[in-house]
């Protein structure tokens, strides 16, 4: 079986290394764009940072979903920035691995991983997204196996949830390196 990852380098990631030592056939597609012509209908397609909506007439054609990695606690913080908006929004943090439908981070829930965070004076944007980054990864590596395999239970969202573009971070938002505690305060 070929994987096609989407998204996150293998310098971004160790889900490729994971991968390769399972002796996979691994292809990197990174920020570019997918299409048919690459893919063949049995591939296990990977989504982790892929920063596209995958057209529909795409997931149509495919004979299995494809995955996305999500650093959020779905459905809370589809779309962009969901580290940032789960500590301004006050919701739930945590990880999410979601089939990928019409929708951005609509899809149905497969496995997620809820994480608390310790608002101290020395936890930064930065260090949540590391932690986050890390676990779904972790999460990734623990169901490989029922992921490629596809045997899976999968759940659907809640209708309700939060949602934010790239355009919602604020203006004045200076840093990932601010201590969140101080930059709610504010």
């Amino acid at each position: 079986m070929k994987i096609v990852l989407l998204g996150f380098k293998k310098k971004y990631s160790k889900i490729y290394s994971f991968l390769k030592k399972k002796k996979f056939k691994v292809i990197e597609l990174g920020q570019n764009k997918i299409n048919l012509k690459i893919i063949d209908k049995n591939d296990f397609i990977l989504s982790f940072g892929y920063r596209k909506i995958i057209k529909n007439n795409i997931i149509k054609k495919l004979y299995r979903p494809i995955i996305n990695l999500h650093i959020s606690y779905l459905p809370f913080n589809r779309g962009s920035y969901p580290n940032y908006w789960s500590f301004v929004d006050n919701t739930q943090s945590g990880v999410s691995i979601h089939e990928i439908d019409k929708g951005i981070d609509t899809g149905k829930i497969i496995f997620q991983k809820k994480i608390k965070f310790k608002l101290d004076q020395y936890l930064t944007f930065k260090k949540a997204y590391k932690i986050l980054m890390n676990e779904v990864q972790l999460l990734f590596f623990r169901h490989h196996k029922s992921l490629i395999n596809f045997s899976y239970k999968v759940k659907k969202q809640k209708k309700s949830g939060t949602f934010h573009s790239k355009k919602d971070l604020p203006n004045n938002f200076k840093s990932w390196n601010q201590n969140i505690k101080k930059y709610l305060k504010k």
